[in-house]
């Protein structure tokens, strides 16, 4: 897969050299609070994930999400396809924008938005899916931005920081996607 090229960012291979940054982002609890990651997690552990990509079909290895910065890019973020089912057409998505300083821009929308193109355009995938916690406004504020629709609810589905949350399933259909497309 080549770099996949937005207004503001871009959507690259992930390599060995990008671990100590997920490492440092999958360990502050503020980053973490809306995944599902909720124990600390080594180097040696992020290593053995990267070295685990190999294995992965090249459509669901994730992506770096990188923003410019002067003549170069900054990294800010992973994102990625997973579950891709051949038969059904359909896969889950998923996103982490690490850097902070980097939140509230949008670039979660447009992230998701290139995400969609990929799985669209180039996966021939006809359903794309993820799941937000409820409680994560932010989030689901920035899926439906790129399109996705709210199509069920998992009641107290996950349990963080002391609490139950329901967990939000939300998806694009392809004929979703290419009316939105035409609409633009």
């Amino acid at each position: 897969m080549s770099i996949i090229y937005g207004e503001r960012i871009r959507l690259r291979a992930v390599e060995r050299e990008d671990v100590k940054m997920f490492c440092a982002w999958v360990n502050d609890p503020e980053v973490t609070h809306h995944l599902t990651l909720c124990l600390p997690m080594s180097t040696v552990d992020e290593e053995n994930w990267f070295d685990s990509l190999s294995r992965r079909d090249q459509a669901e290895k994730p992506l770096a999400m990188e923003v410019r910065d002067g003549d170069g890019w900054k990294m800010i973020g992973n994102c990625g396809v997973f579950g891709i089912d051949t038969v059904a057409r359909l896969a889950e998505l998923g996103i982490m924008i690490g850097e902070k300083g980097e939140w509230n821009k949008g670039y979660g929308t447009e992230a998701m938005t290139l995400l969609l193109r990929h799985c669209f355009e180039t996966l021939n995938l006809n359903r794309v899916y993820l799941q937000v916690y409820a409680e994560n406004a932010r989030g689901k504020r920035a899926y439906e931005k790129a399109g996705f629709v709210e199509e069920g609810r998992l009641r107290e589905a996950v349990y963080k920081r002391g609490k139950y949350d329901d967990v939000i399933v939300m998806s694009v259909l392809r004929s979703e996607w290419i009316a939105r497309k035409k609409e633009k």
